[in-house]
């Protein structure tokens, strides 16, 4: 059971300097960081970033909170976050989000071993996809929510174990990451937006060592090389062998399939975004979620920044940005404005490029990943946010960077 915690003895104020009630959307809640700085020895403090979230003002989610005013611009005064498909017995939206834009259909994958992801040893995860054009129409008939959009599994080959990560389109196809299962290998793969869903394999070696359990992929918006994170969850969730190689993050050529390593010294490197000028890359760093042999507050729940060599792709002068407050951020994804969102154990949370923590979208709910699905008819943002046995949408007035390459 989760708990939302109610910081006993905050004064939470409701207006932030500069800010009015007409600029601010209905579902926003504005949380002044001097409100509780300062806590005193009686306060009821939080013994667990998992289950214990930072609710203040004790309001109902989903709701927008605001920790900065920039975070405003962000949402704008219309933005709305309503529940747009869910099913209590199924964590059926995990990760590998990707938009088609020429469909108007998001794909995603469902969890990987957790205990509602219907995937263990003996049985894969599923890829299922959801209109947005029926989402939009299911809203306009009930404007407030909560809906219950239906999502189409895909039947895909056997050579698709365990899918994780996701990004593209990529040459009309969807590019997947998979965590392999038992003995069959991690894998990259390419994978039609159509039927039948044609299969490529890519990759499912370094050099005739199997991966651990591969995690996360994007694409370097300039050179158009494929860049993706290698951990232990598939062990940890008790599908895969113990490993055999450290946790890295790795390169992929596409054009002579050559790969290389770019980044090593993590507990459990798992997002991974890269800034639209291809300079900097972010990876978020899991560490303190540990399967089956528990959570330890004390390691990374941490997004760093590196430097990507414009000769080599190699990811130098590491650094911290953000530390999650809820859980560990999971997938990373950017706005037009380069600001940082990752899926967290309350939600998902937006830090500047600066590292500030701007606010949440407070779903009071786990949330590995989020991704923005296009614009609606107003020319908002549409934010589509993965809670596992949910999922939501947010119209806010950000827009997306371009994911696919070059």
């Amino acid at each position: 059971m989760m708990n939302v915690l109610l910081v006993s003895g905050v004064a939470v104020l409701a207006v932030l300097t500069g800010c009015t009630g007409s600029s601010m959307p209905p579902q926003a809640v504005l949380i002044e960081p001097r409100s509780f700085a300062v806590m005193g020895p009686n306060a009821d403090f939080r013994t667990d970033s998992f289950n214990m979230l930072f609710n203040p003002t004790n309001s109902t989610p989903p709701i927008f909170q605001v920790f900065d005013e920039r975070f405003l611009s962000i949402l704008g005064p219309n933005a709305t976050i309503r529940e747009i498909a869910s099913n209590a017995t199924f964590a059926f939206a995990h990760e590998a989000p990707i938009y088609n834009e020429p469909t108007d259909e998001l794909f995603f994958a469902s969890n990987d071993g957790g205990p509602l992801g219907m995937s263990s040893l003996t049985q894969s995860n599923v890829i299922s996809k959801i209109s947005i054009k029926k989402v939009e129409a299911a809203l306009a008939a009930n404007p407030t929510g909560p809906v219950n959009v239906p999502i189409t599994q895909l039947n895909l080959s056997d050579s698709i174990q365990m899918t994780n990560g996701g990004t593209g389109p990529y040459k009309s196809s969807l590019l997947l990451i998979t965590s392999g299962r038992g003995p069959l290998p991690p894998s990259i793969a390419l994978v039609n937006t159509l039927p039948p869903y044609n299969v490529t394999v890519l990759l499912d070696n370094y050099y005739g060592r199997q991966f651990a359990s591969l995690n996360d992929i994007k694409i370097h918006p300039t050179n158009g090389k494929f860049f993706f994170t290698d951990v232990d969850y598939g062990f940890l969730n008790v599908f895969r062998p113990a490993p055999l190689i450290p946790f890295q993050v790795y390169r992929f050529d596409p054009d002579t399939s050559s790969v290389r390593v770019v980044a090593d010294g993590f507990n459990k490197p798992n997002g991974i975004a890269i800034t639209p000028d291809g300079k900097t890359a972010y990876v978020s760093d899991t560490g303190s979620s540990g399967g089956f042999l528990g959570n330890n507050l004390t390691l990374p729940a941490t997004i760093y920044a590196f430097d990507i060599d414009p000769d080599t792709d190699v990811f130098k002068n590491r650094r911290v940005v953000a530390y999650a407050d809820a859980g560990v951020p999971d997938g990373i994804q950017q706005d037009s404005d380069g600001n940082i969102y990752s899926g967290c154990a309350d939600g998902t949370q937006v830090w500047a490029p600066d590292g500030t923590l701007l606010g949440k979208f407070f779903v009071g709910m786990s949330s590995a990943e989020m991704i923005f699905a296009g614009e609606d008819k107003n020319g908002n943002g549409r934010l589509v946010i993965l809670a596992e046995t949910k999922m939501y949408l947010a119209n806010i007035a950000a827009k997306s960077i371009n994911l696919s390459g070059p």
